[in-house]
């Protein structure tokens, strides 16, 4: 582990699908870790045997990757597990029982229950402080609390102080002589040589305890950071039992990766100049911790999506159909694809609408939503149309401006404008009312193809295309 450098580092548990907060936060960190010339340090925390499953760590890691955080990049540090370095948990946990910064307790905690009724203080009472318990089947060992202030420096929340009186005497061992989380992740940070520690604001409440352990081993803390939470449109924070938060979902429905990470960074941050649509690396270059802002931030899907639909319009076009290859069938034709996909890529928010958008020109025939027949004119209007305009383009000129031409001038002379008499066409040849520009459809689609299913929707029953 080399101490060049800031070192800062990220520290999921493998317990469940990756959380766009943690992207977030793990974003904040390779941003400075780049940007500063220091390290990128992962840590999995998987001292939760119960929960922990090999998949999620590769789920992680695989995410990470995903919005490019690499482990081939060379500030990437790891992965380290926390299981791993036990014995380094325990040993310091004994350091501090043999320094007596730390005892032995043996209540329950119902009798810690009981003693809070009986005061009306909640919470544990450092009864066992002065009983000079030592290790034993049941009994946990405590830190014991200095009295007076922590002072925690923030680069985002400012100077916060801390009470002792209301900090109790917290667990270091289980009483099976396993560490406690806050322990453990005091110690991997100390032995990686951690320099900046940027994570939510909910990790807050618990960092002038790590402070005190950090003075107590011997060591300065490092520098914090606590960044806003992300909320939902109900000012809620995000929860996976309630909103959609897990970023292989995202990634599963089209988004793109370079989209996801620019939202992300403006959770709580912003860019400089009126857009914030930027670049990774200008994002990389102008992010500051200080610039962060402490409330709490609104993880808003629909401005996610138009983050979205702007960076597939700013594809160059090979990139665009090179990338929409995995997300249509692999037997359409490539070619045909290509000849419409500028009319997609303008036009789509998600990379998983393309295939919904143009699926009627790889299909001999298309079923008509009844729904849709009759949107914009009477069904005999409607037919009367269709039934011309498939004579009409028998003859024509096949090619985008006759076709949409000969529909104009034919819409005239029932009567109607051009966005009213496209609309049996649409429904005809593409089974709905809204897509792609028809005409350019219908050039690609070919003369033959086309009027083989005006002609079949003039065959539907009338059933289909009753007069309101």
């Amino acid at each position: 582990m080399s101490s060049s450098g800031p070192r800062f580092r990220f520290a999921p548990s493998p317990t469940g699908y990756f959380h766009v907060g943690g992207a977030r936060t793990a974003l904040y960190n390779w941003a400075l870790a780049k940007r500063l010339g220091g390290r990128f340090v992962l840590r999995i925390e998987d001292t939760d045997e119960a929960r922990n499953r090999p998949e999620w760590t590769t789920g992680i890691i695989d995410a990470l990757a995903w919005i490019g955080i690499s482990t081939e990049d060379p500030a990437f540090e790891g992965p380290y597990f926390q299981s791993e370095y036990a014995s380094a948990h325990i040993a310091a946990a004994e350091r501090l029982y043999e320094s007596g910064l730390a005892y032995y307790c043996d209540l329950t905690s119902e009798q810690i229950q009981e003693r809070a009724k009986a005061s009306g203080t909640p919470g544990y009472d450092g009864y066992s402080r002065d009983r000079g318990l030592g290790p034993g089947p049941g009994h946990v060992l405590r830190f014991r609390v200095p009295s007076g202030q922590t002072v925690v420096n923030d680069l985002v929340r400012g100077t916060v102080e801390f009470d002792s009186a209301h900090v109790e005497d917290f667990v270091l061992l289980r009483g099976n002589g396993t560490p406690m989380f806050l322990l453990a992740n005091v110690v991997d940070d100390m032995a990686m040589q951690i320099t900046h520690v940027v994570r939510a604001e909910e990790h807050l409440p618990n960092t002038p305890k790590q402070q005190m352990l950090w003075e107590a081993l011997g060591a300065d803390p490092p520098v914090w950071a606590h960044v806003p939470v992300l909320v939902n449109e109900q000012r809620k924070k995000l929860s996976k039992r309630r909103d959609k938060v897990a970023l292989e979902q995202y990634r599963a429905e089209g988004y793109l990766a370079d989209a996801m990470v620019n939202y992300l960074m403006t959770l709580g941050w912003a860019p400089s100049g009126d857009t914030e649509i930027v670049p990774w690396a200008q994002i990389q270059e102008a992010f500051r911790l200080e610039d962060v802002n402490h409330a709490p931030a609104f993880f808003d899907v629909k401005k996610l999506t138009a983050f979205n639909g702007d960076y597939i319009r700013m594809m160059p076009p090979e990139v665009f159909v090179a990338a929409a290859s995995d997300w249509i069938p692999a037997e359409w034709d490539r070619d045909v694809f290509t000849r419409v996909s500028d009319l997609v890529q303008t036009r789509v928010a998600t990379m998983t609408e393309i295939a919904t958008m143009v699926d009627f020109l790889f299909t001999d025939t298309v079923d008509i939503d009844p729904a849709s027949w009759n949107k914009t004119m009477k069904a005999s209007e409607a037919r009367a149309v269709l039934s011309d305009a498939a004579k009409v383009y028998e003859i024509c000129q096949w090619d985008t401006a006759s076709l949409k031409n000969e529909l104009e001038m034919l819409g005239e002379s029932h009567g109607v404008k051009l966005g009213k008499a496209q609309a049996p066409v649409r429904v005809a040849v593409t089974g709905r009312s809204v897509g792609p520009p028809l005409f350019e459809s219908l050039e690609v689609l070919g003369r033959e193809a086309v009027l083989a299913r005006m002609r079949a929707a003039l065959e539907l029953p009338d059933s289909l295309a009753a007069d309101e």
